[in-house]
């Protein structure tokens, strides 16, 4: 009896004073809520593919294509000058008609206009060579016949050309440039000199 008396108060002395019995049992400590979501969460994370860095998120968006733009209209050719065309086909189409209308003007209304090849005939001078030549003809009143000759040496409206003059089939005494300082050269200009030159001799009814 004496041992069983002090075992128990060996178990009494073991008990906490004021401790809940439950207290002193070793139960099993169940798994906390929280931490079991954050490991789950990261968890997650780690299967998740690494976000882009800032400098991808900074790249600027890929340009759509344009619409294909409608091809500008083309602008009409412009027509060649006068003046840049064949050489006989400006002479014969364009000089011939407008020099003969000038010359209707001035009063000379029986004017015989012709451009071919020939000599080019100076008193005292011999030349072999043909050339193009504008020669114009016509019957003044009281004074006989008038006729004027235009050379043109080059083939060409801008090349070198001379004027001769004479009257009643007379042979020309004097060869001259024709427009020889005259660097711009256009139908109007080579009708505009061709009068000039006449009405410098005074063989138009306006003088």
């Amino acid at each position: 009896m004496a041992e069983e008396n002090k075992s128990e108060q060996t178990t009494e002395n073991n008990v906490v004073e004021g401790a809940n019995p439950d207290d002193t049992k070793a139960a099993t400590k169940k798994p906390d809520a929280d931490a079991t979501s954050v490991e789950a969460a990261d968890d997650k994370k780690a299967n998740e593919p690494v976000a882009k860095g800032k400098k991808d998120a900074d790249k600027p968006a890929a340009k759509k294509p344009a619409a294909d733009k409608k091809p500008a209209a083309k602008k009409k050719a412009k027509p060649p000058k006068l003046e840049d065309k064949p050489f006989n086909e400006f002479m014969e189409q364009h000089y011939l008609p407008s020099l003969k209308e000038a010359m209707a003007k001035e009063g000379i209304d029986e004017l015989s206009l012709e451009f071919a090849k020939r000599k080019i005939e100076v008193m005292g001078q011999s030349d072999n060579d043909d050339y193009w030549q504008v020669q114009g003809e016509w019957e003044e009143a009281g004074e006989g016949q008038r006729q004027f000759n235009i050379a043109f040496l080059d083939e060409d409206i801008k090349g070198q050309k001379v004027f001769t003059l004479t009257a009643n089939g007379a042979k020309p005494s004097t060869i001259e440039q024709f427009m020889g300082d005259e660097r711009r050269i256009t139908l109007g200009l080579m009708v505009l000199y061709t009068i000039q030159r006449l009405n410098g001799q005074k063989w138009l009814t306006r003088n």
